[in-house]
């Protein structure tokens, strides 16, 4: 839960950060005391100044929430709260990219340059963009690390050749489909190949493929634009040792990996239609979730986990100045989780707070 730069639209998911000393438990269903515990811990802790969460068991549902959502007014965190949900931006481009493979409009084992010629090395497939198999360099090393930087350019409009660019101006790390590792540049290049397929910008593809068959109303490809709109909790960092707030940003630092807003209620709506089947054709669904080798934790733009208590999950962790969040569902979508929590002047330790949250939720 960085507030680095570098940790923006990364793969490291509170999930990532925190699964190994997840517990099995006993009881059935998911009691609401020990997640408001949960939560409590990491706010009171400094781990977040606010934090917000919606919680599936079966037919049992409930929000949840925890801290402030400004240091002003000191009101809570609004239930319904919109936010920046970083990397999970991925897991939408991705279904874009799968829809098209199952219209017959994109071979995920043909190389990048069949449709985008010249634009990364030739060796490198669609499918090793989706799994971060490519060996692209992740653009986001070279941003800046630290608040003060980065107030400097936090209203700069950047492109997504520019980003681009930061990371072919570099050797790959690796040669294609030889390792994993997490970068943000292959969904600049997911973002670029959904927009040469439709013709269109990436963000009119998701809208029309996504967000408005599922009426997703309180979720948005934002652009350039800074402002989250509607409720929501504010952020903060410390910029010039004072605390600064960090709500509001130019998101296009972060383009197809990792721009887009919404909230707990459509987070849970979109994944649960997305692992039910609802958004992809068989075949597409099976790549969605489908792990090799080389990549043993990540389909296609999901991540695809086991808890140390034997309960499997899909998802996406998401993380931008400000914001971090966990989107996750069992397989059969009878066990859920959205989480959101907002970065605090000065950052604490949530200790085992989320092994907790885990633990109550999915063992």
């Amino acid at each position: 839960m960085g507030i680095r730069l570098v940790a923006t639209v990364t793969a490291t998911s509170l999930l990532a950060l925190t699964t190994a000393g997840v517990a099995t438990a006993d009881a059935a269903g998911v009691g609401r005391d020990a997640v408001q515990q949960a939560l409590d811990q990491v706010t009171r802790s400094g781990g977040a100044l606010g934090v917000q969460a919606r919680v599936t068991d079966g037919r049992q549902r409930f929000a949840a929430r925890s801290g402030k959502a400004d240091l002003d007014s000191g009101r809570p965190v609004p239930l319904d709260g919109r936010f920046r949900v970083g990397s999970i931006t991925k897991t939408f481009v991705a279904t874009v990219l799968l829809q098209l493979s199952g219209e017959g409009r994109l071979d995920l084992d043909a190389p990048v340059v069949r449709y985008l010629p010249g634009l990364v090395d030739g060796r490198i497939t669609v499918r090793q963009v989706m799994q971060h198999t490519s060996g692209l360099y992740n653009y986001t090393r070279d941003l800046p690390g630290s608040p003060d930087e980065f107030d400097e350019i936090r209203y700069r409009t950047w492109t997504p050749q520019e980003l681009l660019a930061m990371s072919t101006s570099k050797p790959l790390d690796f040669d294609p489909g030889t390792k994993w590792s997490y970068s943000n540049t292959n969904y600049v290049v997911a973002g670029l190949l959904v927009e040469k397929l439709t013709g269109g910008p990436y963000a009119r593809a998701v809208e029309q493929r996504i967000l408005k068959p599922l009426r997703l109303r309180g979720t948005e490809v934002p652009g350039t634009k800074p402002d989250i709109t509607g409720p929501h909790a504010r952020a903060y960092w410390t910029v010039s040792g004072q605390p600064s707030e960090i709500t509001r940003l130019n998101p296009s630092i972060a383009y197809a990996a990792g721009e887009m807003i919404s909230t707990t209620e459509d987070l849970d709506t979109f994944v649960t239609a997305l692992a039910s089947g609802k958004l992809l054709k068989p075949a597409q669904q099976a790549e969605l979730t489908r792990t090799t080798a080389v990549s043993p934790g990540y389909g296609l733009g999901l991540q695809v986990e086991t808890l140390p208590c034997g309960t499997k999950v899909w998802g996406h962790g998401g993380g931008i100045p400000g914001y971090s969040s966990q989107l996750l569902t069992t397989p059969d979508t009878k066990k859920r989780l959205e989480l959101n929590a907002t970065s605090a002047p000065v950052e604490g330790d949530p200790g085992d707070a989320f092994d907790k949250l885990l633990t109550a939720v999915f063992c």
